[in-house]
């Protein structure tokens, strides 16, 4: 079957694979039930979780799992990502797994003809993707949905550097264990957290946390950001090690745009 062909069966399938499934915690504008508890370590870690609940069962028995290890990645003229990002009320929730930043719906990315709104952003650390086998020191995912339930992530390396200014409406209000939601009339500007180079890796996956819903489009993208050592300590003392480790390729194609 020729690579297009493939390309296309798989863009079918993130459709009815999103649309069939319950919506996953992502997307909910506050906590509810889970399934069943999970987490990053022990019996309710991540070699686990495929056991955990049947509702949970790709994360052990889906073929198209992330994260990946990315590399080879084959060039390819992909779609230029286009973004439009508002500046949004800070509204960040800690859920015991990652601090979210839920967004109001007037953000969106726009790939190949096709708009996905900004639905939240959450953070990783140490990073899920790895590049040629190598970990950042955090990942920030930003989920997207389409009108047709299409789910679409844009993820960000993070690596230490220089202080990061445009992060400071987050990190001044980070949410804690004793505080889980922190509101506040600052905003935040999504299109100030992204690199000024927009080049992308690009495969289809799934997403990260139980149930691991796959069809999920993931573009990467390649140029890192920084942020300090003391901005990844402030976010490592609300949680760290909350990173899936990276799931087989199980013969996908990776792309990388020119």
């Amino acid at each position: 079957m020729k690579r297009t062909s493939l390309l296309l069966l798989a863009g079918v399938a993130a459709v009815v694979g999103c649309s069939s499934k319950e919506t996953h915690p992502y997307l909910h504008k506050s906590e509810k039930p889970k399934a069943a508890e999970w987490g990053y370590t022990g019996d309710i870690g991540p070699s686990h979780w495929g056991d955990l609940s049947p509702k949970y069962a790709l994360a052990k028995d889906g073929k198209q799992q992330s994260p990946i290890d990315i590399r080879g990645a084959a060039s390819a003229d992909l779609p230029s990502l286009a973004f439009d990002y508002k500046p949004s009320r800070i509204n960040l929730v800690y859920n015991g797994h990652t601090v979210e930043e839920m967004e109001d719906g007037k953000s969106s990315v726009t790939v190949g003809g096709k708009r996905y709104t900004l639905e939240q952003f959450h953070f990783h650390s140490p990073s899920e993707h790895t590049i040629n086998g190598r970990h950042a020191d955090m990942e920030m995912h930003l989920v997207h949905k389409a009108a047709d339930d299409t789910l679409a992530v844009v993820a960000v390396m993070i690596n230490e550097g220089a202080e990061n200014a445009a992060f400071a409406p987050v990190w001044d209000n980070l949410p804690s264990k004793d505080m889980a939601k922190r509101e506040a009339s600052a905003t935040i500007d999504a299109s100030a957290l992204l690199p000024s180079d927009h080049g992308y890796y690009r495969y289809m996956g799934s997403l990260t946390t139980p149930p691991c819903t796959e069809g999920v489009h993931w573009m990467v993208l390649r140029t890192p950001i920084a942020l300090s050592r003391s901005q990844i300590d402030a976010f490592r003392a609300v949680i760290h090690g909350n990173n899936r480790p990276v799931q087989p390729l199980n013969g996908r194609a990776v792309d990388t745009s020119r």
